[in-house]
């Protein structure tokens, strides 16, 4: 076994792995990955392959580091000791597969757990009802050995319960992970694929009989006369142990079927075993998913679950995993072995329009919680019951513009967007606009690429385009180019704050520099009219950092006004219960205080440092919680002397208090401002009373809200350079 990193340890799963062809190996690659993606490089995952026989052999990858031969079970044993030697190994996940271990019902495993002096997880990718007398002992006896059982779902936990007698405070559900894809329609990926004006049914896998694909095959003319477009795709190469068995007999008898029913045009097989690539680029190009598998006792199904990640319909046999996972708002389930009710499903979906797109949205939506980050995450905190792996917890993830480019135009940044594709009819903000100036500017300046610079002069257009002959900026653009003439402090507010940030920023080029100087100008005395905390607030902040490089006496005179007043409103409004601004906390909350450590660095009066660290606390107090950050939520606010509204979380909030934290670290050097602002930041990363991921990492977006029980999965405009702008204040410590 490869020696470890002195400075980190080890999680070891155990279990099949990638080249060999099987499911198992798949879901240990994908969460070693997803760990290894989250949690490296202080805590590592590392894998022991189990190899099929002791003949194989398997160009295995760096993240194998060690194999034995499942047949062997001197190799158990020899394993364990190994591992008790290793003092960087702190806990071993085994992926448990009654047929991927030695013995009989894979027993080969007991001397094993019997060895090991490190604590085991094991997870249970089948749980079998009504088990004989010895396969109760050999899954009993690894309960006992085990310090915790993981299921992918509430079905396999209460036969656990029922039929082997496990206590159920040892089980814990975690779902069965599946890749972040990106919803969309099939059409691009149709093109992609040569299947341009098909109707694309799929079902993907190691083929054999428990497949069913018979079944399938056999309800398809009932649908084919009905929809003379259908192509049914199978994608996946024959099981090797089918294939040692009786070579493609199997295969050759689907052949014989379709070609007996005339389905030639309508039935292609994709014979090979697919990459994660390939899998994703078939069910994104497919319509509606199709598992005729007759074997109903099966407790998960890895094929479903990314099916219905891809935003996918689905018709299934009602498997123990498919009654858990479908319900009439995301597919249909039919008997075993009934290809008129196959029949039938299929064509009431097909028929349907507007079913199809809410079975297509059901579909993606409650499979979020199942997206390998959120997966690794749940895994990684059962692992910390049982062994000291503390992660690295300030990781951050790579600043990515991909959404913020997708949303804009040559015009500017667009409102909203459904999941990930930008809405147009819905057209433009300046509040949005003037927020992706400043991210815009910040990443230039980490980053000076001519595409970062085109950014910044669509979004100074834009408030070019919406700023009124009185100084005030129009706040919603129609996609028509139709202004609102809207007179909205906020909305100056953050105007300031843009123009001042991006008039200050000397590595913009001189022309830039000046457009925004002059605008910033030409609104400057309205900043006095404001009347508001947050609108005073983001003035503030615009022009703190314009006074940072341009020395104007009327400019400071403005900004110590505006200071007068937001302490004008401290004082009126704060008591010993209730130390702060106004009688209510809603969005965009630390930027108060924010505006007061800016006032102090400017004008070096302690009142205002006082006040900043003071109303700082005070909301840090109600918002950080035990485990995680929990921004005020939009479902309620928070008035005084009432209850604080939880749910309905707003990025917008979480990525002030990012900045505002970093900003007090900055002004004071109080290391625990930094903590804070990391465990703020980490709202975004899964740390939320959901335990999800609000930033999708694959298209750079960032959801709209965290609900009591679900995210808001729409990445519009504001969230998005909400949680951009966080991450940048980040990198910029």
């Amino acid at each position: 076994m490869k020696p470890a990193k002195k400075d980190a340890n080890y999680i070891l799963q155990i279990g099949s792995y990638p080249p060999r062809e099987c499911g198992i190996a798949t879901f240990t690659e994908d969460l070693t990955l997803a760990l290894n993606k989250q949690f490296n490089p202080l805590v590592k995952t590392g894998v022991v392959a189990l190899n099929d026989q002791p003949t194989s052999i398997y160009n295995y990858n760096s993240n194998v580091l060690n194999q034995i031969t499942a047949t062997e079970i001197g190799h158990y044993v020899d394993l364990a000791r190994l591992i008790n030697k290793k003092d960087d190994i702190r806990i071993v996940n085994i992926q448990h597969e009654f047929g991927i271990f030695g013995g009989d019902q894979g027993d080969y495993l007991i001397p094993f757990l019997q060895a090991v002096e490190k604590p085991v997880v094991v997870t249970f990718h089948s749980v079998l009802p009504n088990p004989d007398s010895k396969l109760l002992n050999v899954v009993q006896t690894i309960a006992q050995f085990a310090k915790a059982l993981i299921v992918m779902n509430q079905s396999s936990l209460e036969i656990l319960v029922r039929d082997y007698s496990i206590f159920k405070s040892k089980i814990a559900v975690v779902p069965h992970g599946i890749p972040q894809i990106p919803f969309e329609s099939s059409d691009k990926a149709k093109e992609e694929l040569n299947l341009k004006g098909k109707t694309v049914l799929t079902t993907f896998g190691m083929i054999s009989p428990n497949k069913g694909l018979e079944y399938a095959i056999r309800s398809l003319p009932g649908v084919v006369k009905k929809f003379p477009n259908v192509l049914y795709i199978i994608v996946g190469a024959t099981h090797p142990n089918l294939i040692r068995e009786e070579g493609e007999a199997y295969r050759n008898s689907l052949v014989k079927e379709i070609e007996t029913l005339k389905l030639g045009n309508h039935v292609k097989f994709y014979n090979k075993y697919v990459t994660l690539e390939e899998i994703i680029q078939y069910l994104r190009a497919t319509d509606l998913y199709v598992l005729a598998s007759p074997d109903l006792a099966q407790s998960v199904s890895g094929n479903l679950s990314y099916a219905l990640g891809a935003g996918r319909p689905i018709v299934s046999t009602k498997t123990e995993y498919a009654k858990y996972i479908i319900d009439e708002s995301n597919g249909i389930l039919v008997d075993s072995r009934s290809r008129n009710q196959i029949t039938k499903a299929i064509i009431e979906i097909l028929s349907d329009s507007k079913m199809m797109k809410s079975m297509s949205e059901a579909a993606y939506e409650k499979s979020r919680h199942m997206i390998w980050p959120n997966v690794a995450r749940r895994y990684f905190n059962i692992y910390k019951k049982f062994a000291n792996v503390e992660p690295e917890e300030d990781k951050l993830p790579e600043v990515k513009f991909n959404h913020l480019m997708r949303l804009t135009d040559n015009f500017g940044v667009l409102h909203h967007a459904k999941y990930s594709k930008p809405l147009r009819r819905y057209g433009y903000s300046s509040d949005d606009n003037s927020r992706a100036l400043i991210a815009a500017t910040r990443y230039y300046k980490l980053k000076p690429i001519p595409h970062l610079l085109a950014l910044v002069r669509t979004y100074l257009d834009f408030l070019k385009f919406v700023r009124q002959p009185s100084g005030y900026f129009s706040n919603i653009v129609s996609f028509k180019k139709q202004r609102d003439n809207t007179k909205d402090g906020d909305v100056l507010g953050r105007s300031v704050w843009a123009l001042g940030y991006a008039a200050s920023s000397d590595f913009l080029p001189r022309d830039t520099q000046k457009e925004a100087d002059r605008m910033l100008n030409k609104s400057l005395k309205l900043a006095l009219k404001l009347q508001s905390p947050r609108a005073i607030a983001f003035a503030m902040i615009g022009l703190y950092f314009y006074l940072k490089r341009f020395d104007k006496k009327s400019v400071k005179k403005i900004f110590a006004k505006l200071a007068v007043r937001q302490m004008k409103f401290y004082e009126l409004s704060s008591s010993a219960e209730w130390d702060w601004f106004e009688d209510r906390l809603t969005y965009s909350n630390s930027k108060l205080p924010e505006s007061l450590f800016y006032a102090y660095d400017l004008l070096g009066e302690k009142k205002y440092l006082r006040a900043a660290i003071s109303t700082l606390d005070f909301l840090s107090k109600i918002t950080f919680l035990k485990n995680y950050y929990a921004p005020i939520g939009q479902n309620g606010w928070y008035f005084r002397d009432q209850k604080r509204s939880y749910f309905d979380q707003q990025p917008e909030d979480a990525a002030s208090m990012v900045e505002t934290k970093v900003v007090a670290w900055k002004i004071t050097k109080n290391q625990k401002y930094m903590d804070d602002a990391f465990r703020a930041f980490r709202w975004f990363l899964g740390k939320n009373n959901l335990n999800q991921m609000v930033y999708d990492e694959v298209t750079g977006g960032c959801h709209d809200g965290v609900g009591q029980y679900a995210m808001n999965l729409n990445q519009g405009a504001e969230s998005t350079i909400s949680y951009l702008m966080a991450r940048l204040a980040l990198e910029d410590i």
